[in-house]
């Protein structure tokens, strides 16, 4: 699954038309994230952040998977 977000993380507006805007995909094709961005500017300064204390999270998508929490 590809997840599409058009909301720019840098200025928390809404990206109207994305096709005609920049972004950026972390995947492998089949599953992954497009972020969208309202200019070029925005989307440098989301590359150029450096994120501290990421954590990965794996979940289990069976059917019968139940969240815990």
């Amino acid at each position: 699954m590809i997840i599409r977000t058009t909301t720019d993380p840098i200025s928390n507006r809404e990206v109207l038309n994305p096709d005609d805007h920049p972004c950026v995909y972390d995947g492998d094709g089949v599953n992954g994230l497009e972020i969208y961005f309202e200019n070029e500017e925005n989307r440098q300064i989301y590359l150029n952040m450096e994120m501290e204390g990421n954590i990965v999270l794996k979940g289990d998508d069976s059917d019968d998977y139940v969240a815990e929490g």
